[in-house]
């Protein structure tokens, strides 16, 4: 998709209307949704409804690797949620024999005050992992909008500082002639089709390493006449950023594929120069963190309560206890740690809830099945629904535009 295109504001829009309203909807109904599932699932409709438009197969529009990566992640991680919580809840049991700890809350009395300081620590935990993963979400979510409707801005890093423009073209010269060195052949006189061609398909053909190189001494030269990101003229933005974003793709894929012949020297000039490229491109102002920061705290602020009471009083036939909770927490803290240790997403709803459940089933407390039933639907559906309606709204989109 090209930024600042038709099909980029069609993108944008298709996006955001598909997750607002499967989030709002299963707010609503009180049902624990995952947004990062709605989230994944509207990018993936996007990518496979252009990817059919525009007569192609609807897998080319994704990059089923990295789909299939995340998509074990969001699976797998509520099962470690069940699971660990319950071992924990058992092991606290054997280790700690107070009873204020296994008791259900009564009423409004307030709990102990070294129960009620453990269960401030897990959930200040929890609240900093929903952030650190959640709030990468919402940082990139935000990112892909204005790249798409205000490329002028936020298309390339114009922040950069001088001295590290100067190092890009240095670093995208090298690059070049490496390549050359590497496949002595003309370019192809479309390098930008081979390399959009290459990243689908993955197909390596003899044109792409020489069209890598063109591309590359073309984002060089461009960056070199302009002296900085910030100075690169308005009409060429759009077209320097998805040069970069091509070549950056290319490379990705290159490293990988083991019967490209390339030298160590050159190998490590692609790694350095694909660095240089993520960081023009693949930037967050400081701005855009403080607002996902104050989004987050605001609607769990506002939206708390549905959620809390399915969670807290309808997954189990008991109410929540101090140790289920801090058991629930404590694991959804370090499995979301964990994530972010490894740059996946993961659902914070799913793990809590599957946390909470994993300790109801330790306690032999039983669970509400018609809740758990919901809980399921809502993780099973999410995905598709997303892909879907985001599909389906794209294609309306464009249609307007």
């Amino acid at each position: 998709l090209q930024v600042g295109s038709s099909a980029g504001f069609a993108m944008v829009f298709a996006l955001l209307i598909a997750a607002i309203i499967w989030n709002l909807g299963t707010w609503w109904f009180g049902l624990p949704a995952s947004s990062s599932h709605t989230l994944i699932g509207s990018i993936i409709g996007v990518g496979v409804a252009n990817a059919l438009m525009h007569g192609r197969d609807g897998t080319s529009g994704v990059d089923w690797a990295q789909a299939t990566k995340v998509g074990y992640s969001l699976l797998l991680s509520p099962l470690v949620g069940f699971c660990c919580a319950a071992i924990l809840l058992l092991v606290l049991r054997t280790l700690v024999k107070n009873r204020e700890l296994y008791d259900e809350p009564k009423g409004d009395t307030p709990p102990p005050w070294w129960v009620r300081g453990i269960l401030i620590l897990t959930c200040t935990g929890v609240s900093f992992a929903h952030g650190s993963n959640d709030g990468q979400k919402g940082m990139g979510l935000i990112m892909l909008i204005l790249v798409g409707t205000v490329p002028l801005s936020y298309a390339l890093n114009r922040a950069m500082p001088a001295s590290e423009v100067t190092q890009f073209a240095a670093v995208a010269h090298v690059t070049q002639e490496a390549l050359l060195k590497a496949a002595p052949m003309a370019p192809p006189a479309a390098p930008r089709d081979v390399l959009s061609t290459y990243i689908r398909s993955k197909d390596l053909t003899p044109e792409v390493l020489p069209a890598l190189a063109a591309l590359s001494g073309a984002i060089e030269e461009q960056v070199k006449q302009s002296d900085s990101l910030a100075k690169v003229p308005a009409d060429s933005v759009a077209n320097v950023r998805n040069d970069m974003y091509l070549v950056s793709e290319a490379i990705r894929f290159i490293e990988k594929n083991e019967a490209v012949k390339l030298d160590d020297d050159a190998r490590t000039n692609l790694k350095a120069f694909k660095k240089e490229l993520d960081a023009a491109t693949k930037f967050i102002p400081l701005w855009v963190k403080v607002a996902v920061a104050i989004a987050l705290g605001l609607g769990t602020m506002i939206g708390w309560k549905r959620i809390v009471v399915t969670v807290g009083e309808k997954i189990g036939k008991t109410h929540l206890t101090y140790a289920q909770g801090a058991s629930a927490e404590l694991v959804a803290m370090g499995t979301i740690g964990a994530a972010d240790m490894f740059g996946l997403p993961v659902s914070t709803t799913h793990v809590l809830s599957s946390g909470v459940a994993g300790s109801m089933a330790a306690n032999r407390s039983g669970l509400q099945m018609s809740t758990v039933r919901n809980l399921l639907m809502a993780w099973v559906l999410t995905l598709p629904a997303a892909i879907i309606l985001s599909g389906c709204l794209y294609w309306l989109f464009v249609q307007i535009f």
